[in-house]
């Protein structure tokens, strides 16, 4: 199983999340700017879940949402990595990211997915990657397209409508 996380970027580096850094989610997960397109923004205790899944995930898969820091002072930017989710059914490995709002129009989402896109295909040898978009969230849906996603379907996911983008890798 493999459990380190991706490279560096030239600008981003990547660790697996722990207890440590619930200061640093709980502020990103609860921030309503960062989750206006989740059903509502997260409180301490479900950062603290939001930790402990992507543990689990770590242990059982190998992957999950890493922390993503500047490599050029250590400060926290937010998170990215890949997950597995249900789709309508179908289990499929997802690139997921969230970045702090003041620091969001850098490219650091950009530059993050890229990494964890490049993971899964040359580390973890997944053919097929997802992204789980909201239909109003024009931002990530461009970020999506920048790594080579493009529009695959409308579903539900979680009971809410979303845009399903995916690449074969």
């Amino acid at each position: 199983m493999k459990r380190r996380p991706p490279e560096p970027t030239q600008r981003l580096a990547f660790r697996e999340m722990t207890p440590d850094d619930l200061d640093d989610m709980a502020a990103l997960l609860g921030d309503s700017e960062v989750m206006r397109y989740y059903p509502r923004p997260m409180s301490r205790d479900e950062a603290l879940r939001w930790i402990e899944w992507n543990q689990r995930g770590y242990r059982e898969h190998g992957h999950g949402l890493w922390l993503i820091t500047l490599r050029s002072s250590g400060e926290f930017v937010g998170n990215c990595g890949l997950t597995l989710q249900n789709i309508e059914g179908v289990i499929r490995t997802e690139v997921g990211y969230l970045v702090r709002a003041e620091l969001q129009g850098n490219g650091y989402a950009t530059e993050a997915a890229i990494a964890c896109r490049d993971y899964a295909r040359d580390v973890l040898k997944l053919d097929r990657l997802i992204a789980i978009i909201n239909p109003d969230n024009v931002p990530s849906q461009r970020v999506a397209e920048k790594i080579g996603l493009t529009l695959e379907c409308e579903a539900v996911y979680q009971d809410r409508p979303a845009r399903i983008y995916a690449s074969t890798l």
